[in-house]
């Protein structure tokens, strides 16, 4: 069997919901478009766990986070757990990222043989939360509704700087790639920031969204009626510092959606550069979890809900025909099935994921209830879910459960968990969900690793300080033309197509 190349295209915080089968027919994206046509569409795929390193180390390793320890986005990935860039790098790939990945610890590689650019985001333990403190606002890295009140144009932003890199660097190894001096298959990682908040936008995208009939958000729920992880989540967001307006909320999901053009337009180059060079590849997409964008009142993420967890993924390949998935699928399964695609022994790989592969799926055939964690700020202890069928089970030790059936109730507006009538679909899914976790271990190791961080980082930050942020090596001696080169060989291995 050949191997074949493996392009992944991964975003920041896109909203599932958006991408029903493929990109919403109104949003600005032809790129994604031509790309949904040639593959194959899991509609309904769930993040891990809706915060950034949590769901990026379960996307790596195809694990939750009760088995990485990733459980919030300051917590060490460690260097002994299997990620498909370990997997695939074994079975003779060559494997690269260009961008984020948020990847927290000394081990800035994860499996990686090269990475193009550093991080975005902190690769220390600063932005640990503590669970000892219920309540408490770190206001230096939480979140608040200062995105959605400061939405509008900048031709230029900290993001913009870091995925418009992303995007050069990438096009640039592909070129690299397809000079052909390094003869093993390929698997190229190119992940961006946008388009996460703030929701603000080149001018150039953000007039595509002038007059969108989505920029208003469905209504909120009010404070009081909320969810008690809900209320937490705004409480952390500092709702009641911000008088949030039907104009911001406006600007802020067209900042939002621009960002998704702006996104379209940069895998559109990267796209054209993989024709160009005429290299063949699986070409997988996908996001690291969802952004509430004002639905129920709820911005970000953080939470179960589908405009949060659930995120775009498609695949497209030789052999996968296109078609629409509705079977409930999640980004654990992406290592599984990179795997499958290389031709590895699925039996190899079993005991280093909590996913399955889904080219079986694409061919019809069932998956187990999709499960997700959370534990990280804005939560006082763990909670789970589990998406089975139509039914999305919820459930935290300090809290009421949640049972939505997202057929007759796509919105989540009717918890069933005490209406007599689904009490069995409570007592089954809740005995599955404690046959899987062990709620009051999980919370205990949560708080001992957070109890740990606290204590290391600010003992690292007392002196002088070395960080663990990727940088990444430039050779600069050893590009274009230097006098240890013949510039006779060099001129026509850097060429290609050669000989037209």
């Amino acid at each position: 069997m050949t191997q074949p190349n493996i392009l992944i295209l991964m975003v920041d915080q896109l909203n599932g919901t958006l991408f029903p089968d493929g990109p919403a027919d109104w949003l600005h994206a032809p790129n994604l478009k031509r790309l949904a046509e040639r593959s194959v569409r899991f509609a309904n795929t769930y993040t891990a766990s809706p915060l950034c390193a949590p769901a990026r180390a379960s996307f790596m390793s195809g694990q939750l986070p009760s088995r990485t320890r990733v459980y919030d986005n300051a917590a060490e990935f460690a260097s002994d757990i299997p990620t498909y860039a370990h997997h695939l790098r074994r079975a003779g790939y060559q494997t690269t990222l260009s961008g984020k990945m948020h990847f927290v610890g000394p081990d800035q590689l994860h499996g990686l043989e090269e990475r193009l650019t550093t991080d975005i985001y902190p690769a220390d333990f600063g932005w640990t939360p503590d669970y000892r403190k219920p309540g408490e606002r770190i206001d230096w890295w939480y979140h608040n509704l200062g995105s959605v009140t400061g939405a509008g144009v900048a031709e230029i932003t900290n993001q913009y700087e870091y995925d418009d890199e992303v995007a050069h660097f990438a096009t640039q190894k592909l070129y690299d790639l397809s000079r052909g001096a390094d003869q093993r298959p390929w698997c190229l990682t190119v992940s961006f920031t946008h388009p996460h908040d703030p929701y603000v936008a080149r001018r150039k995208y953000w007039d595509l969204y002038e007059d969108c009939p989505h920029l208003t958000a469905p209504e909120a729920i009010p404070y009081g009626d909320q969810d008690p992880h809900s209320r937490r989540l705004m409480d952390a967001c500092d709702w009641r510092a911000f008088n949030l307006t039907d104009e911001n909320i406006a600007r802020a999901r067209r900042g939002y959606f621009a960002n998704i053009s702006y996104i379209d337009d940069k895998i559109g180059e990267i796209l054209a550069v993989l024709e160009a060079t005429r290299q063949e590849a699986v070409i997988v997409f996908t996001s690291d979890h969802g952004d509430m964008l004002g639905e129920r009142g709820l911005w970000f993420k953080m939470n179960f809900f589908e405009g949060s967890a659930r995120v775009p993924l498609m695949i497209a390949g030789p052999g996968l025909a296109p078609a629409r998935i509705d079977t409930p699928t999640s980004t654990l399964d992406v290592l599984p099935t990179l795997c499958d695609l290389a031709g590895l022994s699925l039996d190899q790989i079993a005991d280093w994921t909590d996913g399955t592969s889904l080219l079986p799926v694409a061919q019809g055939s069932g998956r187990d209830a999709v499960p997700m964690e959370y534990a990280a700020e804005g939560s006082i202890a763990p909670l789970v879910a589990l998406r089975d069928g139509p039914w999305k089970m919820i459930r935290c030790a300090a809290d009421p459960d949640l049972l939505f059936n997202l057929d007759t109730d796509p919105d989540e507006r009717i918890n069933l968990a005490n209406d007599p009538a689904h009490a069995g679909t409570l007592a089954r899914l809740g005995a599955r969900i404690d046959a899987r976790w062990n709620l009051a271990r999980f919370d205990a190791a949560v708080r001992e690793s957070q109890a740990r961080r606290w204590v290391v980082y600010e003992a690292l930050r007392n002196g002088a300080y070395y960080p663990w942020d990727y940088q990444p090596l430039q050779k600069a001696s050893e590009r274009y033309m230097r006098n240890h080169m013949d510039l006779n060989i060099l001129e026509d291995s850097k060429r290609f197509p050669r000989g037209e």
